[in-house]
């Protein structure tokens, strides 16, 4: 059962990596900002919060106590969820500290999130921003 639990978690990352990939060309092309590329840059930031939560909950099962939970047990089968939820906190540099990581690992991987939030964050909309900015060109 472990083993279908890790190969269903790496499909997932695989799933996740791809369709953010493809969110991102989508995103970065040129032409109208639209409601369409608003609702995908929502959607790829929410697509990046589950990415990472599999990716956490993938250490965890290699390194049980990679994370430490308040008041919880680690084996509890909601994991996921707070993990789901420790991602959401790191990815918006929230940080409420309820859930810890311990291991080199999970506290490498929390600091890599926290900065793929913020640059997500800063980069689409610096780009977003310069696509509507830059004036039309008139080759009528």
């Amino acid at each position: 059962m472990v083993v279908f639990i890790r190969l269903a978690g790496i499909v997932y990352v695989v799933f996740l990596v791809l369709t953010v990939g493809n969110l991102l060309q989508y995103l970065m092309k040129k032409g109208p900002v639209t409601a369409d590329k608003l609702h995908g840059a929502l959607a790829g930031y929410i697509m990046l919060a589950f990415l990472w939560a599999f990716i956490y909950s993938f250490v965890e099962s290699f390194t049980p106590g990679s994370f430490r939970f308040e008041h919880v047990d680690a084996t509890d089968p909601h994991a996921f969820y707070r993990l789901l939820y420790f991602s959401f906190t790191t990815l918006t540099t929230v940080g409420y500290g309820d859930i810890t990581p311990v291991s080199k690992v999970a506290r490498m991987l929390a600091a890599m999130e926290a900065i793929t939030g913020l640059l997500y964050v800063a980069v689409l909309i610096a780009r977003l921003v310069a696509i509507q900015a830059t004036p039309k060109s008139n080759d009528s």
